[in-house]
């Protein structure tokens, strides 16, 4: 990173900060609403334990950038609109294939649970963000587009700019945008992309746009009957930022050693998370499988 880049990353950190302090001290003081400091002051802390370990070279993706980039296809030129277009569309899609399976593969789970660990949504949940992104390889994802010719500091620059649209997006008072919710991520869409409840849960992956989840089949929209629940299925009550980084972790590592086979190892790192050898699996599908279950059996005849 050079310094004017460091620089201008440092005034967006400012930036950020000032407005989730702002939305804190307006929701607790003058509007008299509960507003979870703690959980605030334990974001801050993950923030800044993921900025002094994003300086270490741990990435098993970024090593392979630089190879990936000199045996490219094509080198597609960032000069001209379609250009930009085209990296804005392939950023867009692998950002939501990347995102899905932080939800849908344990490895990329236990890193990506942080984010989903506060039980109350605000501007500080944008930027509490896991510690061990770089060992568990998510960038993986972004690495076709520097295949197909796209440079991999444009790429990295445009996954920034999706980012630091997404810190609005964390907000429980804004409402519902008009038209703009049929293409656009949205407070309400991610409002849903954070509730542990059975009903929303695994939905809502896009960064800018929601129309990947519409086109394969993840959007579910936010019910008025039905308020979001926010956090973990199985709530995280702790502030403390070790605990918030490395919980899910040790949850994954004490399945592993205490599996019965080789094969149930293997799955409960690459499986869905929740995921049980034993025929009681916590999975986002047996729980939903589970819930249509005791309607129907609950159900008047």
């Amino acid at each position: 990173m050079d310094y004017s880049s460091g620089r201008l990353f440092l005034y967006g950190a400012l930036l950020v900060l000032a407005a989730a302090t702002a939305e804190g001290v307006v929701r607790a003081f003058l509007l008299r609403r509960a507003y979870d400091w703690r959980g605030y002051f334990a974001s801050v802390g993950i923030f800044i334990g993921r900025r002094l370990l994003d300086t270490l070279p741990l990435g098993l993706a970024v090593s392979a950038y630089g190879w990936v980039w000199q045996h490219r296809l094509f080198t597609v030129p960032l000069d001209t609109w379609w250009g930009l277009g085209l990296l804005f569309l392939g950023q867009e899609f692998c950002y939501y294939w990347m995102h899905r399976a932080d939800h849908e593969i344990r490895w990329f789970w236990v890193n990506h649970s942080v984010h989903h660990s506060p039980n109350q949504i605000n501007f500080s949940t944008a930027f509490r963000l896991g510690w061990t992104g770089q060992i568990s390889g998510q960038m993986i994802f972004f690495l076709p587009l520097m295949w197909l010719g796209f440079a991999p500091q444009a790429v990295l620059a445009m996954f920034g700019l999706n980012l630091l649209y997404q810190f609005w997006i964390h907000a429980e008072w804004i409402p519902k945008l008009g038209p703009l919710e049929w293409v656009l991520n949205t407070p309400s869409h991610h409002r849903v992309h954070h509730a542990s409840n059975v009903e929303y849960l695994d939905a809502n992956y896009g960064g800018i746009l929601i129309v990947f989840d519409r086109l394969f089949g993840s959007f579910i929209e936010e019910r008025a009957d039905l308020p979001c629940r926010y956090g973990l299925v199985k709530p995280l009550h702790s502030y403390n930022p070790l605990v918030i980084a490395f919980h899910e972790w040790g949850n994954m590592i004490r399945d592993v050693i205490a599996a019965p086979t080789w094969t149930a190892r293997v799955m409960h790192v690459v499986g869905r998370p929740g995921w049980r050898p034993n025929g009681e699996s916590e999975t986002t599908a047996d729980m939903r499988r589970r819930a249509a279950q005791a309607l129907t059996t609950t159900a008047p005849a």
